[in-house]
């Protein structure tokens, strides 16, 4: 018996949507880009998803150059209804017209290009979430809020998302639209797995404390946390997006190495193990799958009958401790000068440096 299910919906940030824990990408989702999953596969990976009762169905306008969003619109064309019955997010800024530089960006008139080209595609007349995908430095803030929350209202989108934006940029933009009452950033999609965990820095402690739901990308960084890599044969069977990423460093072995007997103590593959860590952290709504075949997917979802013990996790967090950089890591060090007047940092008190116990003795 499953502690969690597709079914067991939760809440996306502060607002009234609900999704499953695990969304489920489409990045995959056809062969244009060199490497992914033809129709067939990729229609057998999406029935599967929803027979287990998945309602969270993640895509963008560029993914294999729109063919994603194409075969899930011919899905969900030949299932009249079902689109209502799920949410549907895709993102915008990837230019799919050479030579155009109004293409793609976060421009008005990129957006709205952009998001009547995935309509087509998608072959619905709205969109749950729409996800700006990257930081257009060369727009305006302003222009690109503006834009969305016109969509809004026009009910050719419901949700705003941001993806893959600096911290600095996406706490100005929300504030900006709270303050101007446009429609505000729901969630951030951002990468976030035992290899990569620089967004605990910034990005998670502003999503906890505006609202918004944080949907973790690449869980697996990119199969190097599936199982398929070891210090033996680092190279995995499929070699197409291998020899592209190169093998893992010494440094994320130590991380694999740890993952790998977590996962045997709790009976379990690598890749439960590291999707269970992953969304079982701070501030994680539900995390992004991108699975390429049928197993692959049947194999993501049995994170959800894993449940990792304290030890288990500490293990996990140990190995695979970041690096957060200034000022989080300066604010660690000298918040171990509070315990002195009884504070904790995040939550466990701190202890106290020799020198300022001495200095405290002398007053």
């Amino acid at each position: 018996m499953s502690f969690d299910a597709l079914d067991s919906y939760v809440g996306l940030g502060r607002s009234g949507l609900k999704v499953s824990p695990f969304c489920l990408g489409a990045m995959n989702f056809g062969e244009d880009g060199g490497f992914g999953t033809g129709v067939e596969e990729s229609e057998k990976i999406l029935q599967a998803y929803l027979d287990r009762g998945g309602n969270f169905v993640d895509t963008a306008n560029f993914y294999t150059n729109g063919h994603s969003e194409a075969i899930l619109g011919d899905f969900l064309a030949a299932r009249p209804g079902l689109c209502d019955r799920l949410v549907l997010a895709t993102k915008f800024y990837g230019n799919l017209h050479l030579g155009d530089p109004n293409g793609g960006g976060a421009s008005r008139k990129a957006i709205l290009g952009q998001v009547e080209d995935s309509l087509r595609r998608l072959r619905t007349d709205y969109i749950d979430l729409y996800w700006l995908h990257n930081h257009d430095r060369s727009t305006p803030v302003e222009e690109t809020l503006r834009t969305l929350d016109d969509l809004v209202t026009a009910g050719r989108i419901r949700y705003v998302g941001f993806s893959d934006t600096p911290a600095w940029f996406t706490a100005k933009a929300h504030t900006m639209a709270l303050l101007r009452d446009w429609t505000p950033i729901t969630a951030l999609q951002m990468e976030y797995s035992l290899l990569e965990r620089t967004i605990e820095g910034e990005l998670i402690p502003l999503a906890q404390d505006a609202g918004m739901g944080v949907l973790p990308w690449s869980p697996l960084k990119s199969g190097y946390l599936s199982g398929k890599y070891t210090r033996t044969r680092s190279t995995p069977a499929d070699t197409r997006r291998s020899a592209v990423l190169g093998a893992p460093t010494p440094a994320q072995f130590k991380v694999i190495d740890a993952l790998a007997e977590v996962a045997e103590q709790a009976g379990a593959t690598s890749a439960a193990t590291a999707l269970s860590w992953v969304r079982s952290r701070p501030g994680v709504t539900s995390t992004l799958i991108g699975p390429r075949t049928l197993s692959h997917l049947e194999a993501n979802l049995a994170a959800l009958d894993l449940r990792l013990t304290p030890a288990q996790t500490a293990a996990l967090d140990d190995a695979s401790a970041p690096t957060l950089n200034f000022p989080h890591d300066l604010n660690q060090q000298v918040g171990t000068m509070l315990k002195y007047a009884g504070a904790t940092v995040d939550g466990v008190p701190s202890a106290v440096y020799p020198p300022l116990l001495e200095s405290a003795a002398r007053y």
